[in-house]
């Protein structure tokens, strides 16, 4: 699969690329150096230096704590590749932390500070739990960013050195462990680094590890059955790890969500990789599940706090959905993927879904608090004093002791060039819609691609098209499912084209310099409903304007939201409002509620009669935009 980046340098997606590179960045790495006080302790960067001998103490954290640290990496090699030096100090401390954990690897290439400094002698003897070939994974994925990055080789050595040792150890052959991750991402990894280096093997191995699971006998029960074995989590149903069947035989989205769609992003790459049948099937079998029957509208998945999993089909429960940032990250990744494989734009859809409102939700405006959990309804009250909503939070947290989710939104947020295009043959399809521009080679020629937008506020998209000399080609423009009247007009006139099955408007010419064209997506607020078999959400309805899902807060609607009804025949009106949450499109609309104390008297009471209702004007903001004031409820939700 080819790669092409764009560069945003303007809107939206700016804002929030120089919120990473200028606050989030900087914040996380005090917080991974422990210098924030009255948060919880990260001793990622004290774990490497007592790895590396330049430190005494013992191993603190989570089992997989060094995978922070490389996510933040992998970020601030995205974060380089398009702005160098504007983030100087930024590289200054990413060569700190690759210095470190050079020096932490072990002779043979193995780097891992739980089992250098806590369990020495214990590697490879707990996959199902350790984290190790997850830790590895996201230690590769930083090694090919901060190449591409900087062009510093350092840690690409470090980590090939690594993936050499993963290389050695693992896979069917004599004297080899015939075994593999219980949390998937080594495998994703590998065939990113494969495609960096052209190195053969390292695809084959990603290959192994996807093949091998799910096969019988189970190698999680062979592995717990070893003599000396240390369980660290206890065990959970091979259907939690994904390895209750072969990969190519699942077809239901099961178990930890996060890791469900590591494996579906790295069987998905593979698909790409090797043109699989069989592998494609299981993937377009998953992906059905996963987003025909167990997605929240806000893009979230993994409803159950249990065990961070999937629930069963159709069961979205709003206020104690987990929802977990990393989780819509996933899907995000798996929907990049299968976008390029099918070239349909309902893939890319679902990316935009996932984008602007479960993943961006995850981080605060200011950039320095995080949610680990997204649920879609929150009453405070209810939270604080009942233990079934002990996961749910209503204010954002600066910092976890489990904290994969801030460097994650970290490197997604500062890779989304990756994500714009993508590149069939002389087919270029615009996925995602920003303000910047992609130089590409189409076909064999050089093309520039520049997009002007205020989306996801304003709904006109502006491409000029800038080949170094006159070129034909197909552009391919995703009309998004929300949009219903979507025009189109090629240096000044309008034309008639309409959007095929896929999903995308193609306009197949010869491009001359200066060639505009100008897609217009108009945008209305709009009711959703969802499937009936969803009975959290039964004769209810959510606002959604654009790809921005919205919801009612405390701050502007006052308490005991669940009680308002938005009328199916209130008009809903946008608004600008540049004064509110760092300036935000806003719906407004005429509700009612329950008239205070019209219960029929006492906590129960017969009914005689409807209870009288008041008119109750309603103030929908964007559903990422939540908990960035006085805390209180929000809704997304409402009854009609």
């Amino acid at each position: 699969m080819e790669t092409i980046r764009a560069r945003i340098d303007g809107g939206f997606w700016h804002t929030y690329q120089a919120l990473v590179r200028e606050r989030v960045l900087p914040y996380q790495w005090k917080a991974m150096n422990d210098e924030i006080p009255d948060v919880p302790k990260s001793h990622s960067m004290q774990n490497f230096r007592i790895a590396a001998g330049q430190a005494g103490g013992s191993y603190e954290g989570m089992v997989f704590q060094d995978s922070d640290l490389s996510k933040w990496l992998e970020a601030v090699g995205y974060v380089l590749m398009d702005d160098p030096e504007g983030a100087s100090a930024l590289e200054e401390h990413a060569r700190e932390a690759v210095g470190l954990i050079a020096a932490a690897q072990q002779p043979d290439g193995y780097i891992n500070t739980y089992f250098t400094v806590k369990e020495p002698g214990r590697r490879w003897t707990n996959l199902r739990d350790a984290h190790e070939l997850y830790c590895a994974g996201h230690l590769i994925e930083a090694g090919v960013s901060m190449f591409r990055g900087t062009g510093d080789r350092k840690l690409l050595d470090v980590v090939r050195r690594l993936a050499d040792l993963i290389d050695a150890t693992f896979g069917v052959e004599k004297g080899k462990i015939r075994g593999y991750p219980g949390h998937e991402e080594v495998e994703l990894a590998l065939i990113k680094l494969y495609r960096l280096t052209g190195e053969r093997r390292y695809l084959e191995r990603a290959q192994y590890f996807i093949d091998e699971r799910g096969r019988e006998p189970s190698f999680f029960d062979l592995e717990a059955e070893a003599p000396g074995f240390v369980s660290i989590f206890g065990a959970k149903p091979l259907d939690y790890y994904q390895a209750h069947a072969p990969v190519r035989e699942q077809r239901e989205a099961t178990g930890h969500a996060v890791r469900a769609m590591y494996l579906y992003t790295a069987m998905a790459d593979m698909v790409l990789e090797t043109g699989d049948p069989s592998l494609r099937e299981a993937c377009d079998g998953l992906w059905e599940s996963t987003t025909d029957r167990k997605m929240y509208l806000t893009g979230g998945i993994g409803a159950s706090a249990v065990h961070e999993s999937f629930s069963a089909d159709f069961d979205l429960p709003n206020d104690t959905a987990y929802a977990e940032t990393c989780a819509a990250i996933g899907l995000f990744l798996f929907a990049s993927r299968m976008v390029r494989i099918h070239d349909e734009a309902r893939y890319a859809d679902a990316m935009e879904r996932c984008l602007y409102n479960g993943i961006l939700s995850g981080i605060s405006l200011d950039g320095e608090r995080y949610f680990y959990v997204n649920p879609l309804e929150v009453v405070p009250a209810v939270c604080d004093a009942n233990g079934t909503y002990q996961s749910v939070k209503y204010r954002r947290r600066p910092w976890y002791g489990c904290a994969c989710c801030p460097p994650n939104v970290a490197r997604l947020l500062a890779s989304l060039g990756e994500y714009v295009y993508h590149l069939q043959g002389d087919v270029l399809y615009a996925d995602l819609y920003h303000e910047g521009a992609l130089s590409a080679e189409v076909g064999g020629a050089s093309v520039t691609i520049r997009q002007k937008t205020g989306y996801p506020w304003t709904d006109t998209v502006t491409f000029d098209v800038e080949p170094v000399s006159p070129m034909e080609f197909t552009l391919a423009l995703r009309v998004p499912a929300w949009c219903r009247t979507p025009s189109l007009s090629v240096n000044g006139r309008p034309v008639e084209e309409a959007a095929g099955a896929d999903g995308y408007v193609r306009m197949r010419r010869t491009w001359r310099n200066g060639d505009r064209l100008v897609l217009t997506l108009p945008m209305c607020a709009q009711r959703v409903a969802a499937d009936p078999r969803v009975r959290a959400d039964y004769a209810k309805v959510a606002i959604q304007r654009g790809p921005l899902v919205y919801c009612l807060e405390e701050e502007d609607n006052g308490p005991v939201l669940f009680t308002i009804r938005l009328p199916s025949s209130a008009p809903l009106t946008v608004a600008e409002r540049p004064d509110l949450l760092g300036g935000v499109v806003t719906i407004t609309a005429a509700g009612t509620s329950p008239a205070p104390g019209s219960s029929g008297g006492g906590l129960y009471g017969v009914r005689g009669h409807d209870h009288p209702l008041i008119d109750r004007p309603l103030l929908f903001i964007p559903y990422y935009a939540w908990a960035n004031r006085a805390p209180g409820e929000m809704l997304v939700w409402v009854r009609e």
